[in-house]
């Protein structure tokens, strides 16, 4: 009977100790978060010097401004991760109609800079960012309360087309063709984790590329990105002025890079160096392992994302996860994938690390509410946990009523 006593009272702490190991937030992704941004800080200050002095201000001006934006979208993402993600359901709809009437008044007032027409307020703010966050999650909460009916015409299958591409076509017509891509293609991915029925997946897909394929035949911003692209494939110096500064800032960095600050394309024609050309200057000063591991780093992001998918409590919470952790994933591919030529240029930002208060924002707040998901899942097993131990304990406690122990040879005892 005593020893049965002493046993309990060294298991039960010990289920307390398991229960107390476990942070009521993911810290994996919470690390590969804060490498992003310290990288993204560094690389900012390294390469916006030149920028903020031809805008007439100090020369730590727009590094100043990114700071601001980290902090803020930071602790935005910190409160995010407190509210349960069910919350959103009676919101999402509007807030995404709040995005397109954005998209809309982008489009009207027509304020064109580097060949297209993409954000508010001097520049400063542009809302397709915010459009792919809103239709992931808009998508997410759809699919998850319409599993009967997905693979429905009428009832499923329409009007997730009807968003996919309303969102989709009013970011082309900016023109953002990556930035559509990437909406059409995560929807997509959605609708089969979902459950959609693969067939229509299939014709779904052949329909949208030979749209894609319209699209970009009648755009003159995709022809001269694809003809650009042809011709750097048959000959580098065929390449567009931009795509020849990223090689030579490529060739210059080398194994070991040039060493921190020491980046010189920066100051002689590369465009755009501290926003979508900002993994060019990565490669350039810490070469090519200081590169591997940013991509490291964004795949371990994706790897860190699935396996909250994986954890989640509902099937809600595995799509909000998989969605948005891929479309920040996808987005880092889009654009390293250009700056070593295997893409036409697409103009998108490097998440996490360009600077831009608009792509800072909405990642770090797709970032807030997978963790938000990461959390619940934690809570859920650790109330699962808490249930089996107060069982076990009951039962230690309740010895008249406990299982039989059995003495030192192994013979059960009353």
């Amino acid at each position: 009977m005593g020893e049965r006593a002493v046993v309990n009272e060294y298991v039960k702490p010990a289920a307390r100790r398991s229960s107390a190991s476990r942070l009521p937030f993911d810290v994996p992704m919470l690390l590969i978060i804060a490498s992003l941004l310290v990288i993204g800080l560094l690389m900012v200050y390294s390469t916006s010097l030149d920028a903020s002095l031809r805008m007439g201000e100090k020369p730590t001006y727009l590094f100043s401004r990114q700071v601001l934006w980290v902090l803020l979208s930071g602790a935005f993402a910190f409160g995010l991760s407190f509210i349960d993600y069910h919350f959103y359901r009676p919101f999402i709809l509007w807030a995404l109609i709040g995005v397109l009437i954005l998209l809309l008044v982008v489009l009207i007032r027509n304020d064109v800079r580097f060949n297209s027409s993409r954000a508010l307020y001097e520049g400063s703010f542009q809302p397709s960012e915010f459009a792919k966050l809103g239709i992931i999650l808009y998508l997410s909460f759809w699919l998850s309360s319409h599993r009967e009916t997905m693979n429905l015409l009428k009832d499923g299958l329409l009007p997730l087309l009807f968003m996919i591409g309303l969102t989709a076509g009013m970011i082309v017509l900016q023109p953002d063709l990556s930035a559509a891509g990437t909406v059409v293609l995560l929807g997509l991915l959605l609708f089969f984790l979902a459950g959609g029925d693969l067939k229509k997946l299939t014709i779904f897909m052949i329909f949208i590329l030979a749209a894609g394929t319209i699209v970009v035949a009648v755009s003159r911003t995709g022809q001269a990105r694809i003809s650009d692209y042809l011709s750097g494939l048959k000959d580098l110096t065929g390449s567009s002025y931009h795509v020849k500064r990223i090689y030579e800032a490529i060739i210059k960095g080398g194994t070991f890079g040039v060493g921190i600050g020491e980046a010189d394309t920066k100051f002689t024609g590369l465009p755009l160096p501290h926003t979508d050309s900002i993994f060019a200057v990565i490669v350039e000063e810490t070469g090519f392992f200081g590169a591997l591991g940013v991509m490291i780093l964004y795949v371990l992001l994706l790897w860190r994302g699935m396996v909250i998918a994986k954890r989640a409590p509902d099937q809600l919470g595995s799509l909000i996860s998989f969605g948005l952790t891929s479309w920040i994933a996808l987005e880092a591919f889009l654009n390293i994938s250009v700056i070593v030529g295997l893409f036409p240029f697409a103009g998108n930002a490097l998440p996490l690390i360009s600077y831009g208060g608009s792509s800072m924002i909405a990642s770090m707040t797709a970032l807030g509410i997978v963790m938000n998901v990461a959390r619940r899942s934690v809570m859920k097993e650790t109330a699962e946990r808490s249930q089996t131990s107060a069982i076990v304990d009951l039962r230690g406690r309740d010895w008249r009523r406990s299982v039989s122990g059995a003495d030192r040879y192994g013979n059960p005892q009353e």
